[in-house]
């Protein structure tokens, strides 16, 4: 038995039910890991068939498909202890389950015990929670196999699972571990990103580690895999009750590794100076398994990363989710509707940022490999082009501000641009109906009509150039505006794809002026955003004596967020909303923020209809509005009626 061992966390970028190419990065984990000494190697929860398969997972194919390629990887794990996830039927009930190879020979397999049901996860759906000190042998692909919690004891080390929810629960396996003498415990985890997330997954890996006196490792999934979530990656691996390895986060690569060496006898150590711990003299089930460890040679592996600001988070995890939903999609680039605003300017300067990360981490060549569908000019910096085609689409109710900070914008990125008029078709459609009607139409009568139709024209021509040039129209509506349905479905709801309807638009315009001044160090700041970030957020759909706002239209938008985040994350009802922003906005008066109140409420309920249209969007923290995934609420309900009329 070896004291000292190396041990390696693998993170892979799969597609759901992409059988030979999820395998395909398997090995290519696998063979990192052998390049690199790894002796054990965690790979992340459902690798095999990817995590997002949905309702696939109650097909028998699904499963069988999954086994067969475990059975092709099996055979290259020779010299190695590899955990690798996929699901399994077991007396006609599907499991979450992690398949423990040792030495190109299946140990076993450990069921998930805590499923995660809440927000973007729904695996009570699709999956049986597994007893705990429940093991059953049972037939898989015509060899009878032990399921369930068992520890694994291979080459005189004991090891043991912990799932992914497994460890964010209050009652989490580890505690029996401890009590086992456990010496490594490995979570295969599909864990999205939120904002701040992974302090909160060092703190389970590192208390595990400590705790438990066990070598912990942590691999989670990478990228944008099925469409909304967007993982980190960051394999961690932690020992003696600290990190000692990080791999990287939000990396266009399609497969990373955080390795280190680690003492396992040090580990032991730990466990015997706690006199605290209850031992279990019987201890849990064990599955043994001879093998030798290799001597290690290789000391290096990589340190903690520092934590990084929320705007680079975002900007890092949206460009990594742009670039997994071009090339999994197949879609010629981008198409954009560039009003010269803050959330169509957001949407497009991400597709900029997009390109240098790529550029910046993967090179000319890989990148245009990982592209095979495009057509990429030769010279780099003529992809934009060919990535990003933008329009401003004016009406007599635009102005100069916003169509000069659209060039502008649209210049600095160095995507294709067009400017056209729509003035004529909204015309056509006012007199078509204004001969239905027999009578004109005015602002004074026909406000809301005469907006959305302006709207709604800009759709016909950019959803033209998208399908000219085979790209994915981007829509460009925010979180907050979804709230209160300050969107116009069919007109600036248009598209494929709606990037950042998770983001608020406070911290969108936050965002923006970050992006100005700050960027990345791979991807420059752009100072054209200095004509967005100058104006106040427009609609322009009324004449501009007007002087047309959002906010004038809404409210302020920290106001409308505060109230979005206590009503609906927090669930309180009007009273208590009200109270919250009584306190958190002095500034205003008692009437008007109830006024607000009221207004939120109405729009709140009047609206869930459009945020069940929305198009597909990235989920980037743990306040998302989208009712697929996140927040459900009944397209119709009594609106609050009582409690509006309490106030």
């Amino acid at each position: 038995m070896a004291d000292t061992i190396r041990v390696g966390a693998g993170c892979l970028n799969q597609i759901p039910m992409d059988w030979s190419g999820n395998r395909r990065r398997i090995l290519e984990a696998i063979q990192k890991a052998r390049d690199a000494e790894v002796s054990i190697l965690c790979l992340p929860e459902l690798a095999i068939t990817g995590y997002g398969c949905e309702d696939q997972f109650l097909s028998h194919e699904v499963a069988e498909r999954a086994w067969d390629s475990l059975l092709q990887i099996v055979p290259e794990t020779e010299g190695l202890v590899v955990a690798v996830g996929l699901p399994v039927w077991v007396k006609n009930a599907v499991y979450n389950a992690v398949a423990l190879i040792a030495d190109g020979q299946i140990a076993g397999l450990v069921a998930k015990k805590n499923l995660a049901g809440d927000g973007l996860h729904y695996e009570p759906r699709w999956f049986h929670a597994w007893p705990e000190g429940v093991i059953v042998e049972d037939e898989f692909g015509g060899q009878f196999l032990p399921i369930g919690d068992p520890i694994f004891k291979i080459g005189g080390i004991r090891i043991g699972l912990e799932v992914c929810e497994d460890a964010w629960v209050a009652d989490r396996p580890g505690r029996l571990f401890a009590g086992s003498g456990v010496d490594v415990i490995l979570n295969p985890s599909a864990s999205h990103f939120a904002f701040g997330k992974q302090e909160v997954r060092e703190q389970f890996v590192i208390e595990g580690s400590r705790a438990f006196g066990a070598v912990y490792i942590y691999a989670n999934l990478l990228g944008n895999e099925a469409g909304r979530a967007i993982y980190d990656g960051g394999g961690l691996i932690a020992s003696t009750g600290k990190v000692v390895a990080e791999g990287p986060r939000l990396s266009f690569e399609e497969t990373t590794l955080a390795v280190s060496a680690v003492d396992i006898e040090r580990n032991r150590l730990h466990q015997a100076r706690t006199v605290s711990r209850q031992i279990d003299v019987q201890g849990l089930s064990e599955i043994e398994y001879d093998f030798i460890w290799p001597e290690v040679t290789k000391w290096d592996g990589q340190q903690p990363v520092p934590p990084i600001s929320k705007d680079e988070e975002f900007t890092r995890a949206m460009a990594l989710a742009y670039f997994d939903y071009l090339r999994k999609s197949w879609s010629g680039g981008f198409v954009v509707s560039l009003s010269g605003g803050a959330d169509s300017a957001a949407v497009s300067c991400l597709a900029r940022v997009m390109l240098d990360l790529a550029l910046a981490e993967l090179g000319e060549g890989r990148l245009r490999a990982r592209l095979p569908h495009l057509d990429l000019p030769e010279k780099t910096e003529d992809w934009m082009k060919t990535l990003l085609f933008c329009a401003y689409q004016g009406t007599k109710n635009s102005g100069d501000v916003t169509r000069n900070a659209a060039r502008a914008v649209a210049e600095a990125i160095g995507c294709d641009y067009a400017e056209w008029e729509v003035d004529q078709f909204a015309e056509g459609y006012e007199s078509t109906i204004e001969s239905v009607i027999g009578r004109s139409l005015s602002w004074e009568q026909d406000d809301i009509t005469r907006q959305n139709i302006q709207a709604r024209v800009r759709a016909p021509g950019i959803w033209m150039m998208a399908n000219i040039r085979n790209s994915l129209l981007l829509a460009t509506s925010n979180r907050s505006e979804a709230a209160v349905g300050y969107a116009t479905m069919d007109g600036d709801t248009s598209g494929g794809l709606s990037p950042i309807a998770g983001i608020d638009k406070h911290y969108l315009r936050e965002w923006l002026r970050w992006m100005e001044t700050t960027g990345l160090p791979e991807s420059s700041p752009i100072s054209a955003l200095s004509h967005i970030n100058e104006q106040s957020p427009t609609a322009e759909l009324r004449p501009q004596s007007n002087k047309q706002t959002d906010e004038e239209d809404l409210m302020p938008y920290p106001v409308l967020d505060t109230m979005e985040r206590a009503a609906i994350r927090d669930k309180k009802g009007p009273k208590d909303v009200l109270k919250v922003v009584l306190i958190a906005y002095p500034e205003f008066s008692n009437e008007k923020l109830k006024e607000w109140t009221i207004k939120f409420f109405k729009l709140w309920c009047r609206n869930q209809w459009k945020r069940e249209r929305y198009a597909v969007s990235f989920h980037v923290d743990d306040q998302n509005l989208d009712p697929k995934t996140w927040c459900r609420f009944p397209i119709l309900s009594a609106g609050f009626n009582e409690e509006l009329a309490e106030l």
